[in-house]
């Protein structure tokens, strides 16, 4: 479940805590997942072994995680931190911080997140816990993203790759591949969203025969979302279908919720609103039930959206609303942009004005604050599908300027490293 799995003590009691934490493994991987929660807490009751203290915990995290228990995992997450605390080991004290980094992360806690992976990066450990970093990167890349700066989730992302490459670890470089296809969401670059997922499904092809499904589950659901984007309608309900299919067997509430959301937009694009409806209402129950505020945030939009295509603007903006109370909850700027953009789209219908020339001036804010703006032709990006290209500086520019002026090394980071008096 964890790398310190491989950390197992020779003693009598101790050998007993491990042969019964692999019974729980075993029983989880078979999805009897109630079996395996009970032999653990079991243990966890049971031993005064602190490193299989530790070791217990951390399948209770990950088990906890997979189910959509965020509260519960950030519980037994502390817990875990004050059992390293005790062991006086570094190592289990930094992959305890990670698991409470995660724990935020799926809380939609960004600023929280980014923290305790700072507190993770500064810690000095061993070789063992320096195998953790590329993860410790890769979730912070999601709080960056969560939060809407983009340039640091990509350095992160880029960096978690890194890892991923000198450590051989082709879990880590599959989960990577998966967020760097989010991210181009996005910002609208639809083939390298879709390039990125296809990469993580031809590592699980080509090397996941020992994994768990969920990588196939979760390259599936991103490589939906791409399709869904390109207007590849087809492929598109195939993958979800497929992702679907594994989430639901291993009892994965976190990935139903976000497939039925998927659902919900793939029938929204089909112009299908009785269908739609439905499956955002039950995407919306799952993830305010786990604390997903960053995927309720979503299916507020798509409702929304759904109310514009009945022109049913009263009802939309009531979405629209949701939305934004949700996103500014979390500090999702992105969301907030994307209400900006719909509301000024309903108040020019309406001819009002007033209310027009507001959403207008926020929307401009957002694309500032994001800068979301190519730095060479100035124009917004994300405004709609273009193809972008990341400088090794992680700075995000639209391919076309960067062929057409043949520049060397970044505009923006040469801009900013000029000095006033020698402009």
């Amino acid at each position: 479940m964890n790398i310190f799995m491989r950390r197992l003590a020779p003693e009598m009691g101790q050998d007993q805590t491990k042969q019964q934490i692999e019974k729980g493994v075993r029983l989880y991987q078979s999805n009897q997942t109630d079996k395996a929660l009970h032999v653990w807490t079991k243990v966890l009751e049971k031993t005064s072994d602190p490193g299989g203290k530790f070791r217990v915990l951390g399948c209770l995290i990950t088990a906890h995680s997979e189910m959509g228990k965020y509260k519960d995992m950030l519980k037994y997450t502390l817990y875990q931190i004050d059992t390293a605390r005790e062991m006086e080991d570094p190592d289990y004290l930094i992959e305890g911080y990670l698991n409470l980094a995660r724990s935020n992360e799926k809380l939609c806690d960004f600023q929280k997140t980014m923290s305790y992976c700072k507190t993770c990066l500064n810690m000095q450990g061993t070789t063992v816990s320096l195998q953790l970093n590329g993860q410790v990167c890769l979730s912070m890349g999601n709080a960056f993203l969560g939060l809407s700066v983009f340039q640091k989730a990509l350095e992160s992302y880029e960096k978690a790759l890194r890892y991923a490459h000198n450590n051989d670890d082709k879990m880590l470089e599959c989960r990577v591949c998966c967020s760097l296809g989010n991210i181009y969401v996005h910002l609208k670059d639809y083939e390298k969203a879709l390039f990125f997922p296809c990469k993580a499904a031809e590592l699980v092809n080509d090397y996941g025969k020992g994994w768990s499904l969920k990588y196939r589950a979760l390259s599936q659901y991103h490589m939906s979302v791409a399709y869904r984007k390109l207007e590849h309608l087809p492929n598109a309900m195939e993958c979800c279908e497929e992702s679907m299919k594994i989430a639901l067997q291993h009892s994965d509430r976190p990935l139903q919720a976000l497939c039925l959301l998927n659902f919900a937009d793939i029938h929204r694009c089909r112009r299908d609103a009785d269908k739609a409806f439905p499956r955002y209402e039950s995407a919306l129950g799952i993830m305010t039930e786990i604390g997903n505020r960053l995927g309720q945030s979503h299916v507020y939009l798509g409702v929304a959206k759904c109310w514009l295509l009945q022109k049913e603007f009263d009802k939309a903006l009531g979405s629209l609303q949701r939305a934004q109370e949700l996103a500014d909850g979390m500090g999702n700027k992105l969301s907030t942009l994307k209400v900006h953009c719909l509301s000024e789209g309903i108040y020019r219908t309406w001819g009002q004005q007033e209310e027009l020339r507001e959403q207008v001036v926020k929307f401009l804010q957002c694309v500032e604050e994001l800068e979301l703006y190519c730095g060479m032709c100035g124009e917004s990006i994300g405004d709609r599908d273009q193809k972008l290209q990341a400088l090794p500086c992680s700075h995000i520019f639209h391919l076309k300027c960067l062929q057409k002026k043949g520049t060397k090394g970044c505009p923006k980071c040469f801009k900013s490293s000029m000095k006033p008096g020698f402009v």
